[in-house]
């Protein structure tokens, strides 16, 4: 939470107040503006302050420019735009990439995910637990130890063991991040054998971290918990498990109340993540044949076949140039148009829908849309900021095995490329999971150019404003209900969003009434 946060309190008799906040640890810029009646919030805007305009630059490029341009959209998802640009090559090019290359590809896309959810949970997440607003908890001192941004224990372990982690994307594809070696038709660079030795050294050190400080137990032993009750009785059944981060954060965070805050539509979407190579020992999560983690969108528990079709941007709320309903991104528009004349347009994030509906998106729809049985049976109460982090933070153990399986399977006398031929024209999709979320890049080609490029991103799902029905984003709706104790620093509002560990690109400005806000370190 910032710093600073302004109350402005209506001069009419009313009971309501409005709360402009800028939001800090989002990876970008934010603010929420929230209207509060007896102590909750009762309606809720979220302004993406900064403009991206990547889509504009890359119009008029090679078709092979958009592997160098768009990792630079983020430095946290990098590797996530690098796989869906590259996709949406291979498919203009008809070229499916060789097993190996798919399996490096995997192996990149996932330590990235990892990294990030590790140091979302602990870096900019839990930092809140350290709040004052805290301070008469009875775990509160323990919380301070651990989570202190760069003073407290695990704050520092995380960033210790993450940087190493990610020496395997520097391995496999020359740097990280930002790095541009997947080509359509595979990866440009071929790993010897000492490089995946290597690979298997660093994953195996960060799967032991892992289970002993982050689990504290084996991932097997973590894979049987099917149930709240299950949870419970795994919570007990050792104090390895209670003293664990993954057992203090279960216990701090029911103790705050956060199993009860940020509901939101319960709409869930997944693009699908992790292509499975034809000869791979490793099987899709809720029986998916075709990714690792599958693909699909749900209402409530309720799973339906994904459809990119069903994919449309709306931008009534938006600062671009209007045009009627959603338009599907094939066909959409990134026209700016702010003259801060219209009350209407808040923010300079699109509104995706997916079949006219708002959908969040990230680690919990993940494992909604596979299926796994601790999660539906959380569902049966409804999403919260508890069970969407815990998402999050048990994700790794999903994917982890599946990695080292793969690096098993690699040989360095394998095929990583495909030759293709020149790109000079047509129109492909490239679609994954990043850290986030779901994430989208729709690309045409024409006289051996970029014509047309539209990028979704994860927190434009989780994170967009108002619809042309006036329908509120996933995280403004997650606010609504939330109590809100003390106006002056409103904590409880930043768990809610964090909880959809927001990405708003990697820089924070905002000016209010003419002056700069203070920030946090995080």
């Amino acid at each position: 939470m910032s710093a600073t946060a302004t109350l402005n309190v209506p001069t009419s008799c009313t009971a309501k107040k409005t709360l402009n906040i800028p939001l800090n640890r989002v990876e970008g810029d934010l603010e929420i503006r929230i209207e509060l009646a007896d102590g909750r919030v009762v309606d809720a805007w979220s302004s993406g302050t900064m403009y991206r305009g990547i889509e504009n630059i890359l119009v008029g490029r090679g078709p092979l420019d958009g592997l160098v341009i768009t990792p630079r959209i983020c430095g946290i998802c990098t590797t996530a735009h690098l796989t869906a640009a590259s996709k949406a090559l291979d498919a203009i090019a008809g070229i499916q990439p060789p097993p190996d290359a798919v399996r490096v590809r995997n192996l990149a896309l996932t330590t990235e995910s990892l990294q990030s959810d590790v140091r979302q949970t602990f870096l900019t997440f839990a930092a809140d637990f350290a709040n004052p607003a805290y301070r008469e908890r009875p775990l509160f001192e323990e919380a301070c130890r651990r989570y202190t941004p760069l003073k407290g224990e695990t704050a520092i372990e995380v960033i210790r063991q993450t940087k190493r982690v990610l020496e395997i994307v520097a391995i496999l594809g020359g740097q990280w991040p930002h790095s541009s070696y997947m080509v359509p038709g595979g990866i440009a660079t071929v790993p010897s054998l000492a490089d995946l030795l290597q690979c298997r050294h660093l994953l195996a050190a960060y799967r032991s971290w892992y289970e002993t400080r982050i689990l504290g137990c084996p991932i097997e032993r973590w894979r049987e918990v099917r149930s709240q009750a299950g949870l419970d009785g795994w919570l007990e059944e050792s104090a390895a498990h209670r003293d664990s981060d993954l057992g203090f954060f279960i216990r701090f965070a029911r103790e705050i109340g956060l199993d009860h805050i940020g509901r939101g539509h319960g709409n869930f979407l997944s693009f699908g993540q992790l292509d499975l190579p034809p000869d791979t020992q490793v099987r899709g999560r809720g029986g998916a044949t075709d990714y690792l983690i599958p693909a699909g969108f749900a209402r409530g528990s309720e799973v339906s076949a994904f459809d990119q079709a069903k994919v449309a941007e709306h931008v009534a709320h938006s600062w671009y140039v209007d045009y009627a309903g959603g338009r599907h991104p094939s066909a959409g528009q990134t026209q700016p148009y702010a003259t801060g004349a219209e009350s209407q347009k808040y923010s300079w994030a699109k509104a995706p829908r997916y079949d006219g509906l708002p959908a969040e998106t990230g680690p919990l729809a993940e494992m909604v849309i596979a299926r796994h049985p601790l999660f539906l049976d959380f569902l049966a109460q409804g999403p919260n900021a508890f069970v969407r982090q815990l998402a999050r933070l048990v994700r790794p153990a999903e994917l982890m095995p599946a990695m080292e399986q793969w690096l098993s399977e690699i040989t360095p006398d394998g095929t990583f490329y495909i030759p293709t031929p020149a790109i000079s024209e047509g129109e492909g999709i490239g679609t994954t999971q990043a850290a986030r979320g779901a994430l989208g890049h729709w690309v045409k080609i024409a006289d051996a150019k970029i014509q047309h490029y539209q990028i979704i991103t994860p927190t434009a799902w989780n994170g967009s404003p108002r619809d042309s029905d006036d329908v509120r984003g996933p995280w403004e709706e997650a606010l609504i209900g939330t109590p809100v104790a003390d106006p002056a620093n409103p904590v409880v509002l930043g768990h809610v969003v964090r909880s959809f560990d927001p990405c708003l690109v990697c820089t924070v400005h905002a000016l209010h009434r003419g002056r700069s806000l203070a920030r946090q370190p995080l």
